[in-house]
């Protein structure tokens, strides 16, 4: 906005100075005459006069009386014709004319002023256009990095080291492409890097140009497409071209998926769409008649998918890595880059955090280390604490709590319960998970929240692993029922019910870990038709194996419904310790748990300690502050 106020006001001068000069040099002087024409006529018709000069309007006349005199004449038609009959002596002078030029420059001077105006305008709309002429929109929009402003190199990535052993014969390529040229070895023209959100993809690319020290060029596949057919086209050979003049050089392109979809079969668009001809270009340009050798496209998406066959064949993007979620180690060593970043305290332990991260990427783990350092920072602390960490990640994983909303005794006590039915059921269950942490906080759009966090990363999960998890779903309905009745169940399950059923109903129709249906798939599979793609196919059944397959969801739902049940049952004392507590802290820890479940009192959190240490102040646990009103859609667990 700054900048625009400032042209405006730069064009406002410009055009004050042309209006100023303007008026200067067509403007008349005014004329101080030495006598008054009325006193010039009455000398005039009194025959006083002897001689009369006239230059345009000024007069200049001798009286005979021999003074010398000026005045100006008005413009009087009868001031002729009264000289001559005085007999005075009448002589003429035609004034002083301007220049031809100086004339032009006058009438045009305000013109050019905005024709310089206007065209240092244009001028900068090309530029910001990065083109010049009227056709800068066909222009490439890549963003060119020298080699000197790539400061990524491999060891600020971390926690992919497959995808970087994948990649490393490229930094040795466009540094000595001679030693692959002797073997008759041709390097990949394209690399596609394939993984979900976060995980590392641009950063392996940039990485890549840093180790090379070669130009690199980044652009979205967005950037390509427009409204008008043949643009994209346009701004992948304009690209392609600056790219030659550079090599060797990186290209690369995220979110290829937006221009690199599947082509329609079904004759729709018929090469006149605009996104497929920016595809056939890139087609082109990857693998045509003209080499592109020191160019090597590294493109990025999440949905791989979608793309074109012809793009993914050998000779375009004719080598695939895979940026998957780290695991344990991986996420480890991305904690450390991040953490060399900020200052920390002696008792964070790097590899607690790490284990309690499963399939976290990378950008959630940097998010985690950011929200620390922001709380140290809140509480005007020179260093992060695990107590930081630790915030930080519940705050990912849980949502924030809501210390605002009030929640009264009664509405408290029955989450405490829920809670506390969930942490039982799946503590007792085998292969099920350990209890992270309870909450009755209020987090996000549920009143209270149960973690549980896997020790170890997972990759698959087996039956009784999968029907511990529907009865731990159902422990905080059934807590609700045994305390306080069958009037007093509330809708905060709904999340729970839908959960558990959907997970029963993979078990039997996907999983095949029914053993009345056996290890078959039922219903439709995975998967939407697209334009020119058949849709998936999925199994038809009968009406009566559809029967038969709600009777075995309900089997499975009943069975572990029963199963939690008799749990609660059997340690009802344990459900009102860990009420009690829930009641008495708001959020308890697996230690905590630990105590719990032996049947005896939960010790105070650490945080408690901490605070109580300090000033003697004590946490509001009334109940007072923290409640919000039961609602149909709220999930507890």
């Amino acid at each position: 906005m700054k900048k625009y106020l400032l042209w405006i006001a730069l064009f406002g001068v410009l055009l004050g100075s042309a209006i100023l000069i303007y008026d200067k040099l067509n403007s008349v002087s005014v004329y101080k005459a030495d006598l008054a024409y009325s006193s010039f006529i009455k000398q005039v018709r009194a025959g006083q006069i002897e001689r009369a000069e006239i230059t345009g309007r000024v007069i200049k006349f001798r009286t005979s009386s021999s003074d010398d005199f000026e005045t100006y004449n008005p413009g009087d038609p009868n001031l002729i014709d009264d000289l001559l009959k005085t007999g005075a002596q009448i002589r003429t002078t035609p004034p002083e004319e301007a220049s031809l030029l100086k004339e032009i420059f006058i009438s045009w001077f305000p013109m050019l002023i905005l024709i310089v105006i206007c065209s240092f305008f244009m001028h900068r709309m090309q530029k910001n256009g990065n083109g010049s002429g009227n056709f800068a929109f066909q222009k490439s929009k890549a963003k060119m990095f020298e080699e000197d402003q790539v400061k990524i190199t491999f060891a600020d990535v971390a926690g992919c080291e497959e995808a970087k052993e994948d990649v490393v014969e490229l930094v040795d390529f466009l540094k000595a492409p001679q030693k692959f040229q002797k073997l008759g070895g041709k390097i990949p023209r394209g690399v596609l890097m394939i993984g979900p959100p976060g995980t590392g993809k641009t950063l392996i690319a940039r990485a890549i140009a840093g180790e090379a020290k070669v130009k690199f060029f980044s652009i979205s596949g967005y950037d390509f497409v427009e409204m008008y057919v043949g643009v994209g086209a346009s701004r992948v050979r304009d690209l392609f071209a600056q790219a030659k003049e550079q090599a060797p050089c990186i290209i690369f392109i995220d979110e290829i998926d937006a221009v690199g979809r599947k082509r329609s079969s079904s004759g729709m668009g018929a090469g006149n769409e605009e996104r497929e001809q920016t595809l056939n270009q890139l087609l082109v340009e990857m693998d045509g008649f003209e080499g592109n050798e020191g160019i090597i496209v590294i493109a990025a998406t999440n949905r791989a998918d979608v793309l074109d066959d012809a793009l993914l064949r050998p000779g375009r993007f004719d080598r695939q890595v895979n940026v998957g979620l780290p695991d344990v180690r991986g996420r480890e060593q991305i904690l450390k880059v991040h953490l060399q970043k900020v200052p920390t305290a002696e008792d964070v332990e790097i590899s607690y955090i790490a284990r309690g991260t499963p399939g976290f990427s990378g950008a959630e783990l940097a998010n985690i280390v950011n929200e620390a350092a922001l709380l140290a920072a809140r509480s005007d602390l020179l260093e992060v604490s695990m107590t930081h960490l630790e915030k930080a990640k519940d705050k990912i994983l849980m949502g924030v709590e809501k210390h605002t909303m009030v929640m009264s005794e009664d509405d408290k006590r029955l989450t405490a319960y829920h809670e506390a039915g969930h942490c039982i059921v799946g503590r007792l269950m085998p292969d099920h998970d350990p209890v992270y942490k309870v909450s009755i906080m209020p987090r996000g759009r549920a009143l209270g929240i149960t973690m549980f966090l896997p020790e170890n990363d997972q990759y698959s999960a087996s039956k009784r692993k999968l029907e511990g998890q529907i009865a731990c779903l159902f422990g905080g309905r059934l807590a609700e029922l045994l305390i306080f009745g069958d009037d007093r169940v509330t809708t905060g399950a709904s999340n729970d019910i839908e959960r558990a059923t959907e997970l029963a109903r993979k078990m039997v129709t996907r999983w095949g870990l029914s053993d009345k249906l056996g290890p078959l798939t039922y219903g439709e599979a995975a998967g939407q038709a697209m334009f020119g793609q058949p849709g998936a196919q999925g199994s038809t059944v009968s009406s009566n194996v559809a029967q038969m397959i709600d009777e075995e969801i309900r089997s499975v739902i009943d069975r572990n419904y029963y199963r939690a049940e008799k749990i609660l049952q059997e340690n009802m004392t344990i459900l009102h310790l860990m009420a009690d507590a829930l009641m008495k802290w708001e959020t308890i820890d697996r230690s905590q748990i630990d105590d719990l479940m032996a049947g005896k009192e939960a010790r105070p959190p650490v945080d408690y300690i901490a605070i109580k240490e300090q000033d003697g102040f004590k946490p509001n646990c009334n109940g007072k502050d923290n409640s919000i009103s039961l609602q149909p859609d709220q999930s507890f667990a």
